[in-house]
């Protein structure tokens, strides 16, 4: 299946960056457009997998901000 999205992205100092506009929760880097590209597709595809084991395991993370 293909889906379409759009993508917005910028230069870094180091990196490109971007972040799905259809969901800014996913966003990723390279080093060219090309690795952007390529990451933002394997983020997508991990980050919206819908086989997640019964025997998955819960943790919650404490982040100092």
């Amino acid at each position: 299946m293909h889906k379409k999205m759009n993508m917005i992205y910028w230069k870094g100092k180091d990196f490109w960056v971007g972040k799905l506009l259809e969901y800014p929760e996913i966003m990723t880097q390279g080093e060219t457009l090309e690795e952007l590209e390529k990451n933002m597709q394997e983020a997508f595809i991990l980050m919206t997998m819908d086989e997640v084991p019964t025997d998955h395991q819960v943790k919650e993370l404490a982040f100092s901000v």
